[in-house]
């Protein structure tokens, strides 16, 4: 880093890594994780579809003809650590064994 650059901001990223199809009281997971983090003043987050992915809950990918079946989705959000740790109860009841939550310490430009 050259004098004068800007500080990098040391925040953390949530991770929630679940199938399309996982849902919670009868919605999609995806839907309420990002209504939580809206009600919570979280900066923003992305939500991305994978091709293919496994883990304890089986395989899922596309199949020849291009249809999907319960692709793999990951749900990213990048915020101060106060607005995130607050929230990460709410997404492990969400979550529930549907899928992997990780948290790290990143840091942004």
């Amino acid at each position: 880093m050259k004098t004068g650059d800007p500080p990098m901001r040391k925040l953390l990223k949530l991770t929630v890594r679940v199938r399309s199809r996982d849902e919670h009281e009868g919605r999609p997971i995806s839907d309420l994780l990002v209504s939580l983090y809206k009600e919570h003043g979280i900066s923003g987050a992305t939500v991305l579809q994978g091709v293919r992915g496994y883990g304890k809950h089986g395989s899922s990918r596309v199949d020849v003809l291009g249809l999907s079946l319960n692709l793999p989705l990951v749900i990213e959000t990048v915020d101060e650590e106060q607005k995130i740790r607050p929230i990460l109860e709410d997404v492990k009841r969400i979550v529930g064994h549907n899928g992997l939550t990780t948290v790290e310490m990143v840091e942004v430009l």
